[in-house]
């Protein structure tokens, strides 16, 4: 009798410890989400608060926003493919302008930079730009994506991502405050 009752231990203790190791393996394993940064932000103004002087003929110029998006992948054992990156730009709930960006694969540990332009409603630019010059502007970044990780030669499934920020605009037309703006998720949903 007592060997079978310290067979029947010896073989719950292996059970146990076989399932401790696969746990801290899938802890270790298990990659991280990339971060989205907003690193630079900027509306074209002049000294004054007004739009900057036109080249050419015609105002789009005067209604570019430019953000630098900073994407960081923070597994040092797997690549990240992503989908197409939709960045939606807002001004008190009304859409200021949107920008795709291509999709692309970055690599293990590695961050991209991207520097862009969104052309603005105009309807939403004299406002915008009114509350630069009145110092209370503050525009809010959406941004939606999928992306796949691989690890080992293999492709996980699709993981989405929708993030969010606030970017407070100073008189002179760039990011006010914080230097850079982490995009999280909405803590309302």
């Amino acid at each position: 009798m007592c060997e079978s009752k310290s067979l029947t231990q010896w073989l719950l203790q292996v059970v146990a410890l076989l399932g401790l190791m696969a746990f801290f393996l899938w802890l270790g394993l298990h990659p991280r989400s990339p971060t989205y940064t907003i690193v630079g932000f900027s509306v074209p103004v002049s000294n004054n608060g007004s739009n900057t002087a036109t080249v050419g003929k015609g105002n789009d110029r005067n209604r570019t926003l430019t953000f630098y998006l900073e994407i960081e992948n923070p597994n040092k054992d797997s690549s990240v493919y992503y989908d197409d990156i939709l960045l939606k730009f807002y001004y008190n709930r009304v859409t200021v302008g949107k920008k795709a960006l291509p999709s692309f694969r970055q690599g293990q540990d590695k961050t991209s930079q991207f520097i862009d332009r969104v052309d603005a409603n105009a309807i939403v630019w004299k406002k915008l730009r009114n509350a630069i010059a009145n110092k209370t502007a503050e525009v809010k970044v959406d941004l939606v994506t999928k992306f796949r990780y691989k690890m080992w030669g293999r492709m996980s499934k699709h993981h989405g991502m929708n993030l969010q920020g606030r970017v407070p605009i100073g008189s002179d037309g760039n990011i006010s405050g914080k230097k850079k703006i982490k995009l999280k998720r909405d803590s309302k949903k």
